[in-house]
């Protein structure tokens, strides 16, 4: 089947697959540990494999694959060698536990690397672009990286000819075919024409079978030539305008990835600004030869280009040191003499940003120039120049780099939050499914987190409440819920995972707090930060949580009965705990406490009558048994109404004047009852 757009889609929990499952043995799990403290692929985290390594055990020949970076398929042979040894089944099980760990281990590592390479890949370019001296050598890397990062067969550039009014290859990476190499392709035919009149990225499985597409012999012997099936393309954007097309493509059917799909657009976003800078040195060059009579105004041109040749060097700079947005925007205030500020998108001016974002270049808004920060499309927000109206095309397209660079930035930043919002969700996990972890190494990985599982917490799950139109837009939802949780927990140094279509958090509980307060604050903050309704079901306080892991996963289900409570009583978009539900909350609760909602409820009286010796619990019992009859009551209790009258005042002045409400009443009721059962029964003489 081909696609339009590739869709982001709502990808499972890391590590999903083994919650259930029980660790082999404590030299794997202090791998994966180690594994996950490294960060990142290197000496450090091969180091800590060896480490595991060598304590032995059934996971060690697995480390020792994993220290020397074996391939997948190698991990079979342990289990291979067991079996044929005459291993036990036990023996053998634990050594398949030990691979599938292992092979975890692998993954998360080979992820990390690719991610690395990405970002390195895109700041190398980003790099090459600030110093550019030949175009072709840049857009030779930039597919060359395109190519390698996403692991296709080919890669390969495109450029419009105006003159001819066609396409042409102009950069091909992995070909083989002449035919395709010299192809030119008629403006609207073929997946590039297609790309080129709606200005988006387009892929398809299998081209040859894909209709949207105006096939013609041309290009289909030209692809069929060089075997490609899957292909997919993105737009280069000069302005508003395509000016070529970057693609990748394989010679099997595959399904590129939304990540793949954003990587390609930032290549092309690189190669459309390597293009658009050669050309503006072209027509730099060509206007200085033709000043031949312009000796002061050459002078000044050259200053003003060395001046944007010191921006690029000092944002490269920047970017290389690991500097940050505002330190972009300070180095191009001391440049343009002005001052340069980040904003949001949403605290941006939107005319001005969205015409920025349509055109592609810094647009003027009064006495100030808007840039806008975007990625593969999407906005990020804004850069504005205030304090120099009179902006020449040089310095504007310095403040068009430093807002391309900031992108870059910004990218780089989201990528490092999502893979701590992915590590606290994997611990959560853990939490909830394998509760026989090693307490001390739950530690660790909390106190990486800055979470401390020794204090007291609250588990709390939350669902949206809205009905998406469709699938689409149901998980997009989701994954703005899950994203604001994890935004939560990460400031409230608590936990948060995606699961069972909502989001489960695990946060500290405050001093003066209450399970309550938490779950009503925490549906008010959700439910703003996503736009919708948000409701929130909070378990009752939990304890010792890496000692005693089993309470997390008891909290959580509590917290579910609290959601699905609410829902069914109407009050959707709220937060609450079982301890607001009165008699319901009995229900509700996973630990049944039927002493805290005596207490709770008629705690008052008892503790009266112990201290005075009087007879409140008996007469209360007896006025709702006569059907809240003075007189009744007093035949019942063989005193005065008087009496009965008087202490009927006394219960209302400990238990509240609404005391013989409808409801209070039923409440009241239950806990005599409750504390008459729970009471021992009288001794036989």
């Amino acid at each position: 089947m081909s696609r339009d757009h590739v869709q982001p889609t709502e990808r499972p929990t890391p590590g999903a697959d083994a919650r259930a499952e029980r660790p082999a043995t404590d030299a794997v799990a202090a791998a994966e540990g180690a594994a996950t403290a490294a960060g990142a692929p290197g000496d450090a985290g091969n180091a800590a494999v060896r480490a595991g390594a060598a304590s032995g055990g059934t996971g060690a020949p697995f480390l020792e694959l994993l220290a020397r970076g074996a391939a997948a398929d190698a991990y079979e042979q342990p289990v291979l060698r067991a079996r044929a040894e005459g291993a036990t089944a036990e023996r053998i099980a634990e050594l398949e536990h030990a691979k599938l760990l292992a092979l975890r281990v692998r993954a998360e590592l080979e992820g990390r690397r690719r991610r690395e390479a990405e970002l390195s890949a895109l700041f190398e370019t980003a790099h090459d672009l600030a110093g550019l001296r030949d175009l072709d050598a840049v857009l030779q890397a930039i597919v060359q990286r395109a190519r390698s990062l996403l692991g296709t067969d080919v890669a390969y550039l495109s450029l419009n000819d105006p003159e001819r009014g066609d396409t042409y290859m102009r950069v091909t990476e992995g070909s083989v075919a002449a035919r395709f190499q010299q192809l030119r392709l008629g403006m609207g035919e073929g997946l590039g024409g297609l790309v080129a009149q709606t200005a988006r990225p387009y892929v398809t499985d299998d081209y040859f079978k894909d209709a949207r597409f105006q096939h013609t012999v041309t290009i289909d012997t030209g692809v069929q030539d060089e075997g490609l099936v899957a292909i997919l393309g993105v737009p280069l954007m000069l302005g508003s305008g395509v000016i070529g097309v970057l693609y990748a493509a394989d010679r099997r059917a595959r399904v590129f990835e939304h990540e793949q799909i954003a990587l390609l657009g930032s290549f092309a976003a690189l190669a459309a600004a390597a293009i658009d800078t050669a050309n503006l040195l072209t027509e730099t060059r060509a206007a200085l030869a033709g000043l031949e009579r312009a000796n002061e105004i050459i002078q000044d041109r050259s200053a003003v280009i060395e001046r944007a040749s010191e921006v690029h060097d000092r944002l490269a700079e920047l970017v290389l040191r690991g500097g940050g947005v505002h330190d972009v925007a300070a180095a191009v205030s001391q440049v343009l003499d002005g001052t340069v500020e980040f904003s949001e998108a949403g605290d941006a001016p939107a005319g001005p940003l969205e015409a920025s974002r349509a055109e592609g270049h810094a647009v003027r808004h009064g006495d100030a120039w808007v840039a806008a920060v975007t990625a593969g499309g999407e906005l990020l927000g804004a850069l504005t120049l205030r304090g120099h109206p009179g902006l020449d095309p040089v310095d504007q397209r310095t403040l068009e780099r430093a807002a391309m660079v900031t992108s870059l930035l910004l990218l780089a930043r989201r990528s490092a939050a999502e893979a701590e919002q992915r590590v606290r969700g994997e611990l959560l996990d853990d939490l909830l499914d394998a509760r026989d972890r090693d307490p001390r190494l739950l530690r660790e990985r909390a106190t990486r987190l800055h979470a401390d599982l020794g204090s007291t917490h609250v588990v709390l799950a939350a669902r949206l409440d809205s009905t998406a139109q469709d699938a689409e837009q149901e998980a997009d939802a989701r994954r703005r819920l899950w994203a604001a949780a994890s935004h939560l927990a990460a400031t409230r140094q608590g936990l948060a995972a995606a699961r069972d279509g909502g989001t489960v958090l695990l946060l500290p509980l405050g001093t003066g707090d209450t399970a309550t307060e938490v779950a009503r604050r925490t549906a008010r903050h959700l439910g703003a930060a996503v736009h919708e309704a948000v409701t929130v079901g909070a378990s009752a306080p939990v304890e010792d949580l890496a000692t005693a892991p089993d309470a997390v996963a008891a909290g959580y289900a509590e917290a579910r009965r609290c959601l699905d409570a609410l829902r069914l009583l109407g009050r959707a978009g709220d937060g609450a705990a079982a301890e607001d539900f009165g008699f319901l909350g009995l229900l509700l609760a996973g630990e049944r406490d039927v002493a805290g909602f005596v207490e709770r409820t008629i705690g008052q009286v008892v503790a009266y009558d112990e201290r005075r010796g009087t007879d409140l619990l008996r007469t209360i019992d007896a006025y709702f048994a006569c059907g809240m009859s003075p007189a009744r009551t007093k035949d019942e209790l063989h005193v005065h109404v008087n009496t009965v009258a008087q202490r009927l005042e006394r219960v209302a002045r400990l238990l509240g004047d609404d005391w013989q409400s409808p409801a209070r009443a039923l409440e009241i009721q239950l806990a005599l009852r409750l504390h008459r059962l729970s009471a021992p029964a009288p001794a036989q003489h």
